[in-house]
């Protein structure tokens, strides 16, 4: 599909929306802008105007945005010199130095990491759908431990009973460490190869292990079916390379199925952590006939972007309810505020996760990438949701279950992430996880009315104004 500003030719590097592990972005289409020799793209300097220049000890010039802090230097060099003689044990100077690389992002927010060749070949695996592993989607805490933002359907640790939320503490009865930076890899393997792991779980009172087995997960992205006559379902599980044309080919199949018009249209974003950004642009698209989808803003001019929809609504005007909660994260509030924002949707559900920032990937010359956050995202209102989320139309409350609480957890209560304009806003407490068939039905009965006043919804779905 033609966008009106494609992203091949605005962000010539890699733009990821999504959790870690994220999933890769298409190559660009032109040559990227000069690098250093990390990777990183340059600023570039304002026309008509001379780089900011400074005088050093020296007393010569030297470009205000990339000097070198040579104390600071200094004090590296003579805290790696200690570390070197004195250490108790011989350290190997190329994994000193990976240490202190990766400390170099471990503070700055939860989603900007040092990626080795193996995890940034994961990273660019996924993007196709297929890899070794549990089939799970994660975010690194600062402890180590890796925290569940979601398990992907019809995958090992979904069907082992893994829980957005869930703390990963130890795989294999190794504990993490505060300093591994991205240690999700030992969850990869051989497909039929078991791996145990620690889980705790909020409602739990100690930790306990799970096993599970892996295979070669291929992620099924789209998934559809009629409700009732004329009431079509899509759930996104995620946002791949091929998700948008699954969902054009799946959208095709129900619309075939009720007579060739739908008299509505579920979009199921629940627990969806992300993606490609452009598969998140192009489903608003099929859906819109006009107006902004999503705009990006960081630092530098590369980081800006508008996406604006081209005219085409591929549902023909149908109602539309999206359904979202605390798991749905990324690429999916794009969407989301997206047709919300326009007034082509209304949103049903929790609080979604409130990632707004964006990821840059910078490939280095050995292999290993850096996934660095370079900018944050804009709904069409020109609302950033970084730490707040989408705060649907229509609240649908979780069933508690007793032993099994569900967690609160949001963007907000990532340790370093970005502070979001309206995190602190009243109402904006944390959403739940919504699992299950009442969600569904609670969506399809708003689908069958028309546009009301925002009512909250009780656990099941009953409406309550």
């Amino acid at each position: 599909m033609s966008l009106r500003h494609p992203l091949r030719s605005l962000l010539p590097l890699a733009l990821a929306l999504g959790a870690v592990p994220a999933w890769a972005q298409d190559p660009p289409a032109k040559p990227a802008p000069p690098a250093s020799e990390t990777g990183q793209p340059q600023a570039p300097t304002p026309a008509g105007e001379a780089p900011s220049k400074k005088k050093n000890a020296a007393g010569k010039g030297e470009d205000s945005e990339s000097k070198v802090p040579i104390e600071e230097i200094r004090r590296y060099v003579a805290v790696y010199n200690a570390v070197k003689q004195a250490y108790v044990e011989p350290v190997d100077d190329a994994k000193l130095m990976h240490s202190a690389i990766r400390g170099l992002l471990f503070d700055l927010d939860p989603h900007s990491v040092y990626l080795d060749k193996v995890a940034a070949e994961d990273f660019d695996e996924q993007s196709r759908g297929a890899y070794d592993g549990i089939g799970v989607e994660l975010q690194r805490q600062p402890d180590g431990s890796l925290r569940v933002i979601s398990p992907i359907d019809d995958t090992p640790a979904a069907r082992a009973g893994i829980k957005a939320g869930d703390v990963i503490t130890a795989i294999d009865g190794k504990p993490f460490k505060v300093d591994e930076g991205d240690n999700s890899g030992p969850l990869r393997g051989a497909p039929g190869s078991k791996v145990v792991l620690t889980i705790v779980r909020e409602g739990r009172d100690k930790p306990f292990d799970l096993t599970v087995v892996r295979e070669t997960i291929r992620v099924a992205s789209v998934k559809s079916r009629m409700l009732e006559p004329g009431y079509g379902y899509l759930r996104v599980a995620a946002f791949q390379a091929d998700t948008a044309a699954d969902f054009e080919t799946q959208l095709e199949k129900l619309k075939a199925q009720a007579g060739g018009k739908l008299r509505g249209l579920v979009i199921d974003l629940r627990s969806n952590p992300g993606g490609l950004l452009t598969s998140a642009v192009q489903i608003a698209d099929d859906l819109l006939e006009k107006g902004k989808i999503v705009s990006t803003r960081g630092r530098i001019a590369i980081s800006d972007a508008e996406f604006g929809a081209t005219p085409g609504d591929r549902l023909d005007g149908a109602p539309l309810v999206v359904l979202v909660d605390a798991g749905s994260a990324s690429a999916s509030e794009v969407l989301a505020g997206a047709l919300r924002d326009n007034g082509r949707a209304r949103v049903i559900g929790s609080r979604t996760f409130g990632k707004g920032s964006v990821q840059t990937v910078l490939p280095l010359d050995n292999g290993d990438s850096v996934k660095l956050t370079t900018a944050r995202y804009y709904t069409p209102s020109g609302k950033s949701i970084q730490a707040l989320g989408i705060v649907p139309d229509v609240v649908v409350r979780a069933a508690k279950r007793d032993g099994d609480e569900r967690p609160s957890y949001t963007e907000a209560t990532l340790p370093g992430h970005l502070h979001g304009d309206e995190e602190d806003a009243p109402g904006s407490n944390a959403g739940e996880v919504l699992e299950g068939e009442a969600p569904i039905a609670a969506a399809l009965a708003e689908l069958k009315k028309p546009a009301a006043p925002k009512p909250v919804a009780d656990a099941g779905g009953t409406a309550r104004r």
